[in-house]
């Protein structure tokens, strides 16, 4: 039986290829520490750093024999920690930059839909007072307001004095806010 503790980190590898468990067991005593604390310190999130770590030793126990060292475990192991945790860095800017963009999206959505609901509702509101306006108080109304008549011109058309076209446009509005007012005790 090997005495783990005093052998060195390519030993410790050259058995763990060999699928020596107690081999790759002293590795990971060795440095999930130090990698945890180096990604705990980077991220700032201990169950994040703690996720990394053990992504990384699980990857090096089923990729261990595709893995030529060139450079020390340690080096290897430090620059596994901080590439995931780049990676994990950039992907949750991504899902952030995408929640973002869906909570302005559905902020912007519902209002926009809540806005045009309302418009059209005021629209059918206005039409259908309109269409309820007395004979001659809807003719002269649709001349000023749609038709963009002054009230002379429409006095000229129809034969009746400025002082009647006046009081037919008031009274007509008065009419359409009180039916417009109802529509804002539902808004």
């Amino acid at each position: 039986m090997n005495n783990y503790t005093e052998l060195h980190d390519l030993e410790l590898i050259q058995l763990a290829k060999e699928r020596d468990r107690h081999a790759f067991s002293h590795i990971y005593e060795r440095y999930w520490g130090v990698l945890f604390i180096h990604a705990r310190k980077i991220l700032g999130n201990e169950e994040e750093a703690k996720d990394i770590v053990q992504n990384l030793f699980f990857s090096l126990y089923n990729n261990i024999n595709q893995i030529d060292f060139k450079t020390s475990l340690s080096s290897y192991l430090y620059r596994s920690v901080k590439n995931q945790v780049l990676d994990y860095i950039k992907h949750q800017k991504i899902v952030d930059r995408y929640l973002e963009s869906f909570n302005a999206f559905a902020e912007q959505g519902v209002a926009v839909t809540d806005q045009e609901i309302r418009r059209k509702e005021l629209e059918k509101i206005i039409e259908a007072g309109m269409e309820a306006l007395p004979g001659k108080m809807k003719e002269v109304f649709l001349l000023s307001r749609l038709e963009n008549m002054s009230h002379k011109e429409i006095a000229d058309k129809l034969g009746i004095t400025q002082h009647t076209i006046k009081s037919q446009i008031s009274n007509a509005i008065r009419i359409l806010r009180a039916k417009i007012g109802a529509l804002n005790v539902f808004f």
